[in-house]
């Protein structure tokens, strides 16, 4: 059977939300006890009280560790780069879009004034472009099925140092602060050392605020 305490561990474990509060000391564990309790009772197949809960969380937050601090992966805050004025257009792949790939890159200039990115999935595929590229970017898709559309976007690239390509949940590291400050993110869209984060644009000044802060010296 098991534990009251191995049971907690089990569900404070699979939230890097809950970890990271137990960490910071900013959550109440009677509050998040009484949220358990019905998981721990299905789990152990027994009644447990509130006290033993808390008992168990008490001792859990002993032997967890903080997330590391931006300046342990960053030397330097990272340079941002804010875009506005974006569109995006998702499609539904098919056996014309190969043909439409070079088309559409086609529309990036040398200068890199223009910002354009492809994402290809399983079934969809998605176009991110600056709007006055939109009209193009229609005209070459003609006869695809666009599955959703966006015309107000802004973007926050983040360059990352090179340690943070084997740095677990230093994606979570940024997106975690936004999802707590109720900001919504559109898209991700990831290269080697960049992180894209696509936002609507009434968010995108209050995202960057934030994203800033996480290099703030009191961080």
């Amino acid at each position: 059977m098991v534990s009251i305490s191995e049971s907690v561990e089990k569900i404070i474990s699979r939230s890097r939300y809950l970890s990271e509060a137990i960490s910071k000391g900013i959550i109440n564990f009677s509050a998040l006890a009484r949220y358990i309790k019905p998981e721990i009772e299905e789990m152990t197949h027994k009644k447990v009280s509130e006290a033993a809960l808390v008992m168990a969380l008490n001792r859990l937050s002993n032997n967890i560790k903080p997330n590391y601090k931006s300046n342990e992966i960053f030397e330097t805050p990272p340079d941002m780069m804010v875009r506005s004025n974006l569109a995006e257009l998702t499609v539904a792949n098919s056996t014309t879009m190969n043909e439409k790939y070079p088309l559409l890159l086609k529309l990036i200039d040398t200068q890199g004034k223009n910002f354009l990115t492809i994402t290809e999935g399983v079934y969809e595929s998605t176009i991110i472009a600056n709007r006055d590229l939109k009209d193009e970017v229609v005209k070459i898709l003609e006869g695809e099925i666009i599955v959703a559309e966006f015309n107000s976007l802004s973007s926050i690239t983040i360059r990352l140092p090179k340690p943070s390509v084997h740095t677990p949940g230093i994606f979570y590291f940024f997106i975690k602060s936004l999802a707590w400050e109720g900001i919504n993110i559109i898209e991700i869209v990831s290269a080697h050392l960049e992180l894209t984060l696509i936002f609507d644009e009434k968010d995108v000044n209050k995202a960057f605020s934030i994203l800033q802060s996480l290099f703030s010296p009191q961080v």
